[in-house]
């Protein structure tokens, strides 16, 4: 990674780990209860965190937009917001997902799926290029090892599908992963720590 790159996205972490947040949105049907479902128990402060971020991006998803483009060895994914908030948001979940698979701390997501596990086991042989944009972010990731390639590609399938659908998609996940309808109610910790305010692991 370039000095300058690791200088960009310094800065992207020190913006994100100071942004706060407004109370949960609910969302009608349903979906509000399932999101709250995804109890905290058992789960670090940076996982809990990371949760409340994708409940909130997967709520407004109609705000986000995604380019996803299938390379040769990998994926190249731009995801932006016009909403300032989401935009820290979204570099916040890449760069603090990022740090984790180079550390081989696999959060055990409820909606995550046999590509993600195989990302965070096949990390070795994956190299990744970030750069912050306006509105967003740009990530490419590829390997010289055409099953982890396939891996990055469906990965990036599953989150487009969140970013188009929003919380019915990461129902759909949760179901068809294991992670099934959790307990009911956010956990104290859920509650009380701001969406986006990742912790440094």
């Amino acid at each position: 990674m370039s000095r300058r790159l690791k200088v960009l996205l310094g800065l992207v972490v020190a913006s994100v780990a100071g942004t706060t947040t407004q109370a949960q949105q609910r969302h009608h049907g349903g979906m509000g209860e399932m999101a709250e479902g995804m109890t905290c128990r058992g789960r670090d402060a940076a996982t809990t965190a990371q949760l409340r971020v994708i409940h909130e991006l997967a709520m407004k998803h109609d705000r986000i937009s995604r380019t996803v483009t299938n390379l040769p060895n990998g994926v190249s994914t731009l995801t932006e917001s016009d909403d300032p908030r989401l935009t820290e948001l979204i570099r916040d979940h890449v760069v603090s997902m990022e740090q984790r698979v180079r550390k081989g701390d696999d959060p055990g997501l409820p909606m995550e799926s046999p590509a993600l596990r195989s990302i965070f086991r096949d990390r070795n042989k994956i190299r990744t290029g970030m750069e912050p944009t306006v509105r967003g972010i740009v990530i490419v990731q590829t390997s010289s090892d055409p099953a982890v390639a396939a891996a990055l590609q469906q990965h990036a399938a599953e989150v487009s599908d969140m970013a188009a659908r929003g919380m019915p998609a990461m129902r759909d996940a949760m179901m068809k992963h294991g992670g099934g309808m959790l307990q009911p109610g956010m956990c104290a910790e859920m509650r009380r720590q701001p969406a986006g305010a990742t912790q440094q692991r």
